[in-house]
């Protein structure tokens, strides 16, 4: 009987410490996903080779979403920037039904237009595959995967930790210099940082 609970107790610290290695790695391939768009259509991160890619998990009732959206307009400013160089910028909703920040797609498209926001696209993720995939933590969150489809980047929008938009200024802008360094082809200076924001309303 002790046998079977030490292989059984083996079993489950492998099924963990598996999960555990499932999170995304700076300089690895990015974790490929297929995911329903806000328009319909459905997005295949293995469609998108070649391409920058940003993913960023967001929730429009979070203040830290609200921060860098309503009251500052500094993401859709990096999104406008970052679309007319030619980069891919998904946001990913991964809140449950029921739960805050959860839309349909109309909506999504809705609230971009109203704040001035021109992602590429927003993926809806209601069962949360994709963000738990990508270990998403907090909207905002972002990841960045460069043209060869590795991930080169993952983490908060900028350093500074608050929801008040007066210390956007005074932030180390991550998510701005990564895709800076990336498209004049140097290393990203700080490649992995802590994300920032709310929870994600994940189901359950």
């Amino acid at each position: 009987m002790s046998f079977l609970k030490i292989a059984a107790a083996s079993l489950a610290l492998a099924f963990v410490s598996s999960h555990a290695m499932a999170e995304p790695i700076i300089d690895k391939a990015a974790p490929t996903f297929s995911g329903k768009a806000a328009d319909g259509s459905t997005i295949n991160l293995a469609d998108l080779k070649g391409k920058t890619v940003v993913l960023e998990w967001t929730n429009h009732d979070c203040p830290y979403v609200i921060k860098h959206y309503d009251q500052s307009g500094n993401i859709p400013s990096l999104q406008k920037a970052a679309v007319a160089d030619d980069v891919v910028w998904l946001q990913v909703i991964s809140s449950a039904p029921g739960k805050q920040g959860n839309v349909d797609g109309a909506t999504a498209i809705s609230l971009n237009e109203k704040r001035g926001a021109t992602p590429t696209n927003t993926i809806l993720d209601p069962e949360g595959t994709i963000g738990k995939l990508y270990n998403a933590q907090t909207s905002p969150h972002f990841f960045i995967i460069n043209p060869e489809g590795t991930l080169v980047y993952k983490g908060g929008v900028d350093s500074i930790k608050s929801n008040k938009a007066a210390d956007i200024p005074k932030a180390v802008p991550y998510v701005k210099e990564a895709l800076e360094a990336l498209a004049a082809g140097k290393k990203i200076p700080n490649p992995s940082t802590a994300p920032y924001g709310c929870s994600i309303k994940y189901a359950g």
